[in-house]
């Protein structure tokens, strides 16, 4: 009976695993090295990282309230935040990318109070990193959350009353215990962040060295240069393939 359902699962398993094969069969690898000595591909990974890491570093340090608030402390419409929080995940790209627009652009709820600030948002590499933020914040948050409710209150508890003040039994007891889950959700909210396209595209722009990020080097290399959107997709898959390594040792280590 498990030869059967074997056999029956490899269709499926071969369709995912077939174009990953033909992407990396397509461009050699003296291609890509090559490929890295130009200038659009080079502006385009340091965009794409130096981005991403400031974006999850954001969504690390202010996500992190949220997601213990939800698990812990219980807050009003609970139901409706969580759903809020998860919206990005199935909205697709593009209507992020308006909504942010439309709240943030020029003619945005607060386009014109920002004008006034002198601050430009849309176009520059600060709108890529709050698209980055939008769609790639509910994975942190999420894993953070199950981290937190997995942890026994009593363990808190019992060391607030050993004297142990509020920002103490968070650094010592309550990150040691979901230091798993923060961790593949940082990396899932990286791993996020780095292949977002759709709204970044029409919030930020397509400017090469300025907001021009790997995947949208990938949209314009596939028109241009294919070698160009060969090579960064290869990179990319690299990228992904690292973190979810990295997801899996962490959630391995932490049920051994």
């Amino acid at each position: 009976m498990a030869r059967l359902w074997q056999v029956l699962s490899l269709p499926l398993f071969a369709f995912l695993a077939l174009p990953v094969l033909a992407l990396f069969l397509r461009i050699s690898p003296a291609q890509v090295f090559a490929n890295l000595n130009q200038t659009q591909v080079v502006q385009a990974i340091g965009l794409s990282l130096a981005t991403t890491l400031a974006s999850t570093l954001f969504i690390i340090i202010f996500g992190t309230p949220l997601a213990y608030s939800l698990a812990r402390e219980g807050i009003p419409y609970r139901r409706i935040v969580d759903t809020l929080i998860d919206l990005p995940i199935v909205l697709p790209p593009a209507v992020a990318g308006v909504a942010l627009l439309m709240a943030l652009g020029r003619r945005g709820m607060l386009g014109e109070l920002l004008a006034s600030l002198g601050i430009q948002v849309t176009f520059t590499p600060v709108a890529v990193m709050l698209a980055q933020i939008f769609v790639a914040a509910p994975y942190f948050i999420k894993a953070a959350t199950i981290g937190f409710a997995g942890i026994d209150a009593e363990l808190e508890q019992a060391a607030a009353l050993d004297g142990a003040s509020a920002w103490q039994v968070f650094r010592y007891v309550t990150v040691p215990l979901s230091w798993s889950a923060l961790l593949s959700g940082s990396v899932l909210s990286w791993a996020r962040a780095l292949g977002e396209f759709g709204a970044t595209i029409i919030f930020a722009g397509n400017l090469p060295g300025r907001t021009q990020t790997m995947p949208l080097a990938i949209y314009i290399g596939f028109q241009i240069d294919l070698d160009v959107a060969l090579t960064l997709s290869v990179i990319l898959v690299g990228f992904s393939f690292l973190a979810l390594l990295i997801v899996r040792g962490s959630v391995r280590m932490e049920w051994t």
